[in-house]
């Protein structure tokens, strides 16, 4: 079979920013193989984040949660996909993500060594951290071949989410947004509050950019409710839309808004995919390790002798990388990007 017309499977990461990098390896893989088809086995939820990728062609949701083996489901989806794939390329290093392909019977199965999978995959590849220093270039990397993918000097395609228009004069509607220019916050972040720049900064922020003409849309899921709701709570202009929009929804809405202000989220890689202009709040984690794969970024990082330490809450337990990075500065990152918007506009 030629390569362009083969059929390929990934298997895909758990949490939403991963699945938007994802995009990039589809990308990568659609331009060498143009007539190829992409499946992608991946979390129920992610189904409508995939759908809005133009490359790929096919997703077969896996009904286990984060954390779960679920071996009768994954046998029930092996089943379901037996000579249907060439090559399988699995992206989480996790020993049940090798499960699929190989019950699968698919002949080629790529992906990296992890967890004893030595039986699993036909070709494991050794991680090296210092060559692909970036969970994007891992990902892009399992779709090129061996001699290339080691040297880590590769295009990294950005992932460029579809906007559905009508869906979004809908969602303006359904939530009364105005017709002010739109600023987004993303306070949340699954991995835990050294990631989360503090709530009172947000409402501060807030307070400053509504004064200035602009309406403020804050995004996450159901359990970034509360928190968002101490941001907005009595200002005017402000929209908690916390656990009130689907993930897709929220693709149309970020993709509506000027500027957002956001943790190292998912949904910052969301942002990303979209276009928006972005300011990126970094704590524990690293702007080296996991960027927002745009050109139309700020980073905002204070890079402290103890960053990045990468944990879930501060183990020094004052979360300086994030408290010391002060209002004044993001809120005057913000008024220069809107004095740059003007010079675009009046040029």
């Amino acid at each position: 079979m030629a390569n362009s017309a083969m059929r390929l499977l990934v298997i895909g990461p758990s949490w939403v920013g991963d699945m938007v990098m994802a995009q990039s390896l589809f990308m990568t893989l659609k331009a060498r193989y143009p007539n190829a088809t992409i499946g992608v086995v991946a979390p129920a939820w992610s189904q409508p984040i995939l759908e809005r990728m133009p490359e790929v062609d096919e997703v077969l949701p896996l009904a286990v949660g984060h954390g779960e083996f679920g071996l009768a489901s994954r046998r029930e989806l092996a089943n379901r996909l037996k000579g249907r794939f060439d090559r399988a390329i699995v992206l989480p290093r996790s020993w049940k993500a090798a499960l699929v392909p190989f019950m699968a019977r698919i002949p080629e199965r790529i992906g990296f060594l992890g967890e004893h999978r030595y039986g699993l995959l036909k070709e494991r590849r050794k991680l090296d951290k210092q060559v692909l220093d970036q969970t994007v270039k891992r990902f892009v990397s399992l779709g090129l071949p061996l001699d290339e993918a080691t040297t880590g000097d590769f295009a990294i395609p950005k992932p460029r989410l579809t906007i559905d228009r009508d869906n979004l004069v809908n969602l303006r509607l359904a939530n009364m947004l105005s017709s002010r220019p739109a600023i987004g916050m993303m306070p949340g972040a699954e991995y835990g509050p050294a990631k989360q720049w503090p709530l009172d900064y947000f409402r501060q922020l807030a307070q400053k950019l509504i004064a200035d003409g602009y309406e403020i849309r804050v995004f996450g899921g159901p359990k970034d409710h509360e928190g968002a709701g101490t941001i907005v709570k009595g200002l005017p202009q402000a929209h908690n839309l916390c656990g009130k929009t689907a993930l897709a929804d929220a693709v149309d809405l970020l993709a509506d808004c000027r500027q957002v202000v956001t943790n190292d989220s998912g949904l910052m890689h969301v942002a990303a995919a979209v276009g928006v202009r972005i300011h990126a709040l970094y704590g524990s984690s690293s702007p080296d390790y996991t960027p927002p794969l745009t050109d139309n970024a700020v980073i905002h990082y204070l890079g402290l002798s103890c960053s990045p330490c990468f944990e879930r809450t501060c183990p020094l337990g004052h979360t300086n990388c994030l408290n010391k990075l002060h209002v004044a500065s993001v809120y005057q990152a913000i008024l220069a990007d809107r004095q740059r918007e003007k010079v675009i506009v009046n040029a």
